[in-house]
């Protein structure tokens, strides 16, 4: 049983947000939506009935989005990182998660909501870990080069002589 839910802050995309979300991964749902009662709009500032809370599921993970209104924003100290087996995986959810959002550097990168993500092959973590030094330092200066995450590239300078 999850006992630590992510909850997300949002100014009022909760709902949006948590469709967002569910579209993109599998095993995903919308859960329990809470709105706000008369008493809440001295919090949140909207009307009666506008979304509190929203609940999901993104791959088996829980998490609440909340409308707590504009007070924060995300920021690069936290991020989501999704492990992927296959360059299309990496591909898929690099396009998706960047749709009106941005990319950076190194497999980071923020959506159109601003919360950070890292889009992270499997094998990036096993190259970066190896005995050889010189192999996983190949690798890091060829990651250091990339916004999204190439594993071929990644590959040819693990392989390099």
């Amino acid at each position: 049983m999850q006992t630590i839910t992510p909850f997300l802050w949002f100014d009022d995309e909760a709902e949006e947000a948590a469709k967002f979300y569910t579209s993109i991964f599998k095993n995903s749902k919308i859960g329990k939506i809470t709105r706000y009662g008369k008493e809440g709009y001295e919090v949140h500032r909207g009307p009666a009935g506008t979304v509190m809370t929203v609940e999901f599921q993104i791959d088996g993970q829980k998490f609440v989005a909340l409308n707590g209104g504009p007070q924060f924003k995300f920021t690069e100290a936290v991020s989501f990182s999704v492990d992927c087996k296959t360059q299309k995986e990496v591909d898929e959810f690099w396009e998706k998660l960047t749709e009106g959002g941005e990319g950076g550097a190194c497999g980071w990168l923020k959506d159109k909501f601003g919360l950070s993500w890292q889009i992270n092959p499997t094998i990036l973590g096993e190259m970066l870990q190896d005995k050889d030094s010189k192999k996983a330092g190949r690798v890091m200066a060829a990651m250091l080069k990339m916004k999204k995450i190439d594993i071929e590239t990644l590959k040819k300078a693990y392989e390099q002589r």
